[in-house]
């Protein structure tokens, strides 16, 4: 990651958000991700930006006692951005699983 893709976020917007609101974000990168195949440029700022949001939840202190599962959800991610060898993953699986918090995040509002 060259710099940061969402400069408000990391100022701290960030962590006024939900997990769901925060994870729905992260799965919009993942869904742009799949429709960028094929556009390197396109497909690696997504991947950046993913992992940038990512990184951000992850550092969020309210989710601490989730960091173990958080942390796993990030290498799981770059598992399937590199083509699923350790654990089978795909981005478009990842694509389901973080469709879920975004409609969480929908609902709650």
């Amino acid at each position: 990651m060259n710099k940061i893709q969402h400069p408000s976020l990391a100022a701290g917007r960030w962590f006024t958000l939900s997990l769901a609101e925060q994870l729905g974000n992260v799965g919009s990168e993942v869904s742009r991700a799949i429709r960028a195949r094929g556009d390197e440029k396109r497909f690696e700022g997504c991947i950046d930006r993913a992992i940038e949001l990512l990184d951000l939840t992850i550092s969020d202190p309210r989710w601490r006692k989730r960091r173990k599962e958080l942390t796993r959800t990030r290498e799981v991610f770059w598992d399937a951005v590199l083509g699923g060898s350790e654990y089978g993953s795909t981005l478009e699986a990842l694509d389901r699983y973080f469709y879920y918090f975004a409609f969480a995040a929908r609902i709650n509002k």
